[in-house]
């Protein structure tokens, strides 16, 4: 290899790649030069070899060089094999023994031609020209960069780079105070300006926009005098000719040109109408300036500049710009779903199909499970419904839970799999890193209760009830299920809306364990050493209980009674035996998806083997281990039978809740809702639901995602099925409200479970206190 001197400051090495990207060359011509800058032409050129040059999994590309800490590199790229307009596009210090120049933009489009750039520390270039030299720009960053000449201004103003993603946040804003931007309302975004983007020096101020709402309130701050002049061809008020007023927005849930979630646009003022030429400009110098971009740049056309942007179709498809329209941005094809935002410390761990997962995991999931025991924290890589069982299990114990795109190939994932991890999820994004077992251990400490937990049974009534005679107040002996289908029967709903039947009290489980000594087995069983000690020897021997409870004896009253409940039932009636225990349905504590509920059909002889089986679910594994976290008492834990007539061939089966818990939208109630009895709380593989928002008030309702079960452009719920669920929900919520006694400044909703049945008929089949 070549001596490395440096002749001078103004002759510095050069290694160029010249292949067009978009051909993702293996074999390229690289040379060692010594050229002007100037001119940056090849003069004097030897081969020297170049350790590597790829377009990344990210759809970026990169050249690795041989390199040295007391020296810094610029990676140029031209539009020409001849460089004749170049433009530096990365720089970094140099590290020992190599070093991997990436550009923020992707390696798509018609090509480029790329030249690496060395020099000495001690002796640095001023790359852009601005009178501060390269390595005092690049020891700066965020108040200055050596690829932007803008001059310096005040954090409290803006910057001249965004770094990451840290410095976005602390620049953006996100609410409702957006002045005349309506479009931008609840959006997180960094406004920026470019001037004298008609010259060969453009220059790019990142705004604070916490400061600065307004593009003329920073100009005034930082001394930009308002010119005259047009903005590109679009008006959009008075300015230089050079002055481009943009916007920068953040939206999480996309999924990128990387392949990643997080996706950033830049759109300009309203008004503006830029030609193909400055918007690449602009695009250029904003991914040049925030290495927070990661080929996940897009270009948002508004107003007329979307009838430019489809006449010069060409030039974009061609280009490094994918072109988002509104229809675009809607949360279609996403990368990133935060279903519930928290943070917790665990293993992290790969979880195969028929695996168990313990407490301490954070869990990988390729698919989603059909049932969930608990667990520190969940990532899944299909998308989940917002009102599944797992979420509303992660819900419940405050655990993080997200769908994250090819989670278990995401490099800084799968570097983690089987190592302590701390695992947050957040609105904009998630973060997962290595984590210590201390801090682990001291986590877990902290989140159990230090004290046995007794939750209330009343097993003072004795007869099962219809639910008629059921009151709210009766969920002590009954059960919240239970007694909230029999509350919401005195909502005035028409007939069949709610399910009638009959409530089957807890001291019908209590005197059915008695009777055949169960509590006696379970005193037993909790204090073998094997089973305190082992998941596996616990699971095992709860199956053993479960058997031992569904083929156990009742005694003849209990049969007698049950007996006379199922006669109750018109001939031919399934009947659906549904839980309704004393430690699910609180405020605060759902317990979704811990009991099982099933149907007992026409041959199944006497009601007595469904009840049983009801009562059997108290003791699953994924119950137990709730109870047993919570440190609640498995002897006070109780099982009432909610009973009414089996729903048959149902059109429709759907979750709703009295808010938008998702998209956190005001004014809306949130619903999901699936083709027949693929259900919403445990969908099927790939299963998407219709996803609705309906306004608490009025007639509308905006309709984010259809089914993939129906044909296009067909709606499961129909117009006047989401008319009868506004009336619906907004009783629900009122009402429940008053019997809960939260104030009206309370955070609180209901969620419901519904159904449309065969004969088109909207049903309601469950209500409970929503938890967020």
């Amino acid at each position: 290899m070549m001596s490395r001197s440096i002749l001078s400051p103004r002759q510095p090495r050069s290694f160029i790649y010249s292949c067009p990207v978009s051909s993702i060359c293996r074999s390229f011509l690289v040379a060692l030069l010594v050229a002007g800058m100037g001119a940056l032409a090849l003069k004097g050129a030897d081969s020297v070899k170049i350790l590597k040059a790829s377009v990344g999994k990210d759809g970026r590309f990169g050249i690795r060089v041989p390199s040295d800490t007391d020296r810094y590199y610029v990676l140029f790229r031209g539009h020409d094999p001849e460089f004749s307009a170049p433009k530096a596009v990365a720089m970094q210090f140099g590290e020992s023994g190599t070093t991997t120049l990436t550009e923020s933009l992707g390696a798509s489009g018609l090509g480029g031609f790329y030249r690496v750039v060395e020099y000495l520390r001690n002796a640095p270039a001023d790359t852009d020209g601005d009178g501060t030299d390269d390595v005092t720009e690049l020891s700066n960053p965020i108040r200055l960069s050596p690829l932007n000449p803008a001059k310096e201004i005040a954090f409290r103003d803006g910057t001249a780079s965004i770094p990451d993603r840290a410095t976005f946040k602390e620049l953006s804003y996100q609410g409702d105070q957006v002045a005349i931007d309506t479009q931008l309302k609840g959006l997180e975004f960094v406004k920026f300006q470019i001037e004298k983007a008609d010259t060969a020096r453009p220059e790019l101020f990142f705004i604070n926009t916490v400061t600065h709402r307004s593009h003329p309130a920073f100009m005034r701050a930082i001394g930009i005098t308002m010119g005259g002049g047009g903005g590109g061809g679009g008006g959009g008020g008075q300015r230089a000719p050079g002055t481009m007023r943009g916007v920068m927005v953040f939206h999480p849930l996309l999924l990128a040109p990387s392949g990643e979630p997080g996706l950033y646009t830049i759109e300009f003022e309203p008004n503006d109408s830029f030609p193909f030429d400055r918007i690449r400009l602009a695009q250029e110098l904003v991914a040049a300036n925030a290495p927070v971009v990661r080929n996940n740049l897009g270009y948002h056309p508004i107003g007329p500049a979307i009838s430019r942007a489809s006449q010069e179709k060409a030039l974009y498809a061609t280009s490094r710009i994918p072109v988002y329209l509104d229809a675009d941005l809607l949360p279609k094809d996403i990368g990133y779903l935060p279903l519930h935002v928290a943070h917790a410390f665990g293993r992290l761990r790969l979880v195969a199909v028929g695996e168990r997962p313990t407490a301490r995991d954070i869990v990988i999931f390729r698919s989603l499970p059909n049932e969930l025991s608990r667990v520190a924290g969940i990532i899944t890589e299909v998308p989940q419904t917002p009102l599944s069982h797992v979420n509303l299990r992660a819900i419940q114990d405050n655990s993080p839970n997200a769908f994250i795109i090819g989670a278990s190939t995401t490099d800084k994932i799968a570097a983690l799999i089987g190592k302590n991890v701390f695992y947050k999820v957040e609105a904009d994004g998630y973060e997962i890193r290595e984590a210590t077992i201390q801090e682990v251990d001291a986590y877990f400490d902290d989140l159990r209760p230090k004290q046995t937990q007794t939750p209330i049974r009343d097993l003072s009534v004795t007869m099962i009830r219809p639910l008629s005679v059921i009151a709210f107040g009766d969920s002590d002996s009954v059960g919240v299920k239970a007694a909230n289908v029999a509350t919401m029967r005195t909502f005035g709903f028409p007939e069949g809306t709610i399910p009638d039947g009959f409530g089957v009290p807890f001291y019908f489980y209590d005197e059915f364990m008695k009777f055949n000594g169960f509590y006696n087995v379970v005193t037993a069983m909790l204090a073998d050493p094997a089973f305190r000690d082992s998941a596996d020897v616990q699971e095992k021997m709860l199956d053993g209980l479960r058997k031992r409870i569904k083929d156990g004896k009742m005694p003849d009253w209990m049969m007698a009674a049950l007996g006379e409940l199922q006669g109750a039932f018109p001939t031919g009636t399934s009947i659906r035996c549904r839980s309704s225990t004393n430690n699910e349905d609180l405020p605060g504590f759902s317990g979704a998806g811990l009991y099982d509920s099933f149907t007992h059909h026409l041959e199944e002889g006497h009601l007595s083997k469904t009840i049983k089986q009801v009562f059997a679910s108290l003791w699953n594994y994924r119950a137990f281990d709730e109870r047993e976290f919570y440190r609640i008492d498995h002897f006070a834990a109780a099982m009432g039978v909610l009973v009414h007539p089996n729903f048959s061939d149902e059109k429709a089966n759907g979750v709703a809740v009295t808010k938008d818990p998702l998209y956190q939208s005001q004014g809306n109630y949130y619903l999901n809702t699936q083709l027949g009895e693929d259900l919403v709380t445990n969908p099927e593989a790939l299963s998407v639901p219709e996803e609705v928002l309906l306004s608490t008030t009025g007639n509308s309702s905006t309709l984010v995602r259809a089914s993939n079960l129906v044909p296009d452009g067909e709606r499961l719920l129909k117009t006047e099925h989401l008319t009868q669920m506004r009336t619906y929900l907004t009783r629900i919520q009122t009402s429940f409200r008053t019997l809960y006694k939260m104030p009206s400044t309370a955070d609180f909703a209901m969620e419901i479970e519904f159904k449309v049945t065969s004969k088109g008929t909207l049903s309601i089949k469950q209500a409970r206190p929503w938890v967020d």
